[in-house]
């Protein structure tokens, strides 16, 4: 039993909401949590941070930035703050589905079934500068609809769709990688990006968005790739390059 799980049982508190009341109030705050011992880092972003969420592909000559060292060069004189990566891609690292960062559009909607997660419907995009500050927005429903977004990133699946987990998660799953992931609250005033420290299920993943963070909605990223840079939690995560990056930048 962590010390933050005694101190919640003294307060009468159940470990499983640990997650959510742990977070710092503080916008775009990174934080260390725990649910149903699993243990996450967790990324908690306001509405008013919107404007500086950025997401990323090419650098300025249309190479792929491919890891934080040269997304920190590119980003110049702002700080970055946070950033993971944001969605699965091919080989030249383009991005699989929709991929969407102010004028700039890689990639198209893909709203068909297939092979691995991504084509394990429903699957999702995640948007910012909607019609409310964050949205995951199921791909059928995105095509129907054409809201207008200023980032929007696809992947998939789905982890968490009106509050319920995605059918297809097992409970007994022997699937297991280092997620990531994106959660939005209710009235999309909130997102969360998450990765876990070890390898999760489907299944538990899902739930700590759903159960640890009241997410009404949430999208999978990616587990043969999942990095984080975090900073304020000491993370600088390296490995094999990455596709479509998404993250936080302070204005200096």
């Amino acid at each position: 039993m962590t010390i933050w799980t005694r101190l919640l049982c003294r307060l009468g508190v159940a470990a499983g909401a640990l997650t959510s009341l742990a977070l710092p109030a503080a916008a775009a705050d990174c934080s260390r949590n725990e649910h149903d011992g699993q243990g996450y880092v967790i990324c908690r972003i306001s509405a008013e941070e919107e404007p500086r969420v950025g997401l990323w592909l090419y650098d300025d000559e249309g190479e792929a930035l491919n890891n934080f060292s040269n997304l920190r060069s590119f980003v110049g004189p702002q700080t970055l703050i946070f950033a993971m990566n944001a969605g699965m891609f091919h080989a030249d690292h383009s991005p699989v589905g929709l991929f969407k960062s102010g004028d700039e559009t890689y990639g198209q909607l893909v709203t068909t079934g297939g092979g691995g997660n991504f084509g394990l419907l429903p699957n999702g995009v995640f948007c910012t500068g909607g019609a409310q500050p964050y949205q995951v927005i199921e791909s059928r429903a995105f095509a129907e609809a054409q809201p207008q977004c200023r980032l929007a990133t696809q992947s998939g699946p789905m982890l968490v769709i009106e509050g319920e987990l995605h059918p297809r998660f097992l409970v007994d799953s022997d699937s297991r990688y280092v997620r990531n992931g994106v959660g939005v609250s209710a009235d999309g005033q909130t997102a969360w990006f998450a990765i876990s420290d070890r390898p999760v299920t489907f299944h538990e993943f899902g739930r700590l968005f759903r159960d640890g963070l009241g997410a009404r909605n949430a999208l999978y990223f990616d587990g043969s790739i999942s990095r984080l840079y975090a900073p304020q939690v000491r993370r600088n995560d390296f490995g094999w390059s990455m596709g479509p990056i998404i993250g936080l930048v302070d204005e200096n």
